[in-house]
């Protein structure tokens, strides 16, 4: 019997990020999928901000911002009267807390595509056609039963994450409860198709009756996605219906749809489950939480699931305490919850037909989620700043020693945790706890120019570091791999060294 660190099911977005994850770390996996092929929808097209960040230090922000785009103009019409004119969002500048201040749109297909291009890189592949069916589990790991192209074959890993969507197997297998509603009165039929007499210049909506149908351009693509009232005709062709749903709204003759290249009908339905742990095993994604598509959070959200469990997950293989693991369900439970709440109050804004409904706010773009209060999260200092241990750790720009500029990003960038000493005394301190710590730890005084800087030293040439993290001299900050702070303490070396032992005893956690 093969014995392997993880077995992940499921070869979505969320199946993706951590086997991403788990490969930075050297950890040994196996990702399946019983698809016979890659999904090819656009589905979740909407990447929020947090989500950017994530995939920038997963290395794939540049094929991502190259085959998407802000999203465009909509306009409702009413015969050829355009009666409004909106985005769901204006686009705003990068600060320097912020690179990525704006959704940006990619068809999810693109995006399964570049994530498996670098797990390719980094020497992993989906496993397609390829089911989970069956899994016992024990103190020390569990037994699974794969099924590849009709040939069963038993598995032992350490640990299984079920990232296989709503309908997840892993979930069913373990009897975890998934309440909430499915509304079959609010649905909606989505398609990806080829349309010709339009512009990719702007989307377009015009009313039919008590609903309307939607001709949006889809980034980086020729194509458009058609959003319309499902037909009472089940059996009804999809191409001919929509063209004739786009013919009777818009009253244009001159618009065709030539191919339907993916459709879904989708229905409202909002779940989370009871616990995403259950011993050796993990529910991600839509396995844990089913979101109505309102808000964009789906998505980001197993794609945030999957990057606060992999670190975990190859620190709990390189033996620390198991408080670690169980800090992703406390986490992720209650994150999933706020997105479930954003997103259920935006239908209800369509299903009244608010003015705002088509209106996105910055509660959406992930940034200020924050697990303040959580068990990773200690903040010792007596009069906390606006940044507090639990926040997301901001983006700032600064420079080296030696004039280079650099970004904060860039030293959180990769699979260790980040120290942050702010003031040039904490020299000493910072090159300590490097040589004890690394390459596990990453250590930085932070400087102001014309402090003594040594090569462990970050110049924060414009103040924007300070600005951002509000720390008064002799703070230190410790961020986790994932970008949020964990420790932040004024009682130095011996709180840190107390902190990072809590967490992973006397044995270093996984590092590439």
């Amino acid at each position: 019997m093969r014995e392997i660190d993880v077995v992940i099911a499921g070869g979505g977005p969320t199946g993706l990020t951590l086997a991403c994850e788990l490969a930075v770390r050297g950890i040994e996996f196996r990702i399946i999928d019983r698809a016979e092929g890659f999904f090819g929808g656009s589905r979740a097209d909407g990447i929020q901000p947090r989500t950017m960040e994530v995939f920038a230090d997963l290395g794939v922000i540049d094929p991502m911002l190259a085959a998407g785009d802000l999203g465009t103009v909509m306009r409702a019409y009413r015969g050829n009267e355009v009666v409004w004119e909106g985005r769901m969002a204006e686009p705003v500048e990068p600060t320097p807390s912020m690179p990525y201040p704006n959704p940006w749109f990619v068809p999810q297909f693109r995006t399964e595509e570049i994530l498996r291009e670098r797990l390719a890189e980094l020497g992993g592949q989906v496993e397609l056609s390829t089911e989970l069916t069956d899994f016992t589990q024990d103190a020390d790991g569990v037994t699974a039963t794969l099924v590849a192209n009709g040939v069963p074959e038993t598995v032992r890993a350490r640990y299984l994450v079920g990232a296989d969507g709503g309908h997840s197997t892993v979930r069913k297998h373990l009897g975890i409860a998934f309440p909430g509603e499915t509304d079959e009165g609010t649905t909606m039929l989505f398609a990806d198709a080829r349309v010709d007499g339009l512009s990719h210049d702007h989307g377009r909506i015009w009313p039919t009756g008590e609903g309307a149908v939607s001709v949006m351009p889809l980034s980086g693509t020729e194509l458009f996605v058609v959003a319309a009232t499902p037909p009472e005709d089940s059996d009804e062709p999809v191409l001919g219906y929509l063209q004739r749903q786009i013919t009777e709204s818009s009253g244009r003759e001159d618009i065709v749809v030539r191919e339907v290249t993916w459709c879904t009908t989708w229905r409202a339905n909002t779940r989370l489950a009871e616990r995403f742990r259950d011993g050796r095993v993990f529910l991600a994604g839509d396995a844990g939480h089913v979101h109505p598509p309102t808000g964009g959070q789906g998505m980001n959200t197993g794609v945030q699931d999957a990057y606060n469990l992999g670190w975990k997950l190859a620190a709990a293989l390189s033996g620390t305490a198991d408080d670690l693991l169980d800090s992703y369900e406390t986490e992720r439970l209650a994150a999933a919850r706020t997105a479930l709440d954003l997103s259920t109050a935006l239908l209800e804004k369509h299903k009244r037909g608010d003015e705002d409904a088509h209106v996105r706010g910055p509660e959406l773009y992930g940034l200020t989620l924050n697990y303040r209060g959580g068990p990773l999260s200690r903040d010792d200092r007596k009069e906390p700043g606006t940044l507090s241990a639990g926040d997301r750790a901001p983006d700032a720009p600064a420079s080296t020693p030696d004039g280079r500029p650099v970004r904060l990003f860039d030293l959180f960038h990769g699979p260790h945790w980040t120290l942050l000493a702010f003031g040039a005394e904490h020299a000493g301190t910072v090159a300590d706890l490097a040589g004890r710590f690394g390459p596990a730890l990453r250590a930085f005084t932070v400087v102001q120019p014309g402090q003594l800087a040594d090569r462990n030293a970050v110049v924060d040439s414009d103040g924007h570091i300070r600005a951002g993290y509000d720390a008064a001299e002799g703070t230190l900050m410790l961020v986790r791999p994932d970008g949020y702070l964990g420790l932040v303490t004024s009682r130095g070396a011996e709180r840190l060294t107390e902190y990072w032992n809590a967490l992973h005893g006397s044995r270093m956690p996984a590092t590439a």
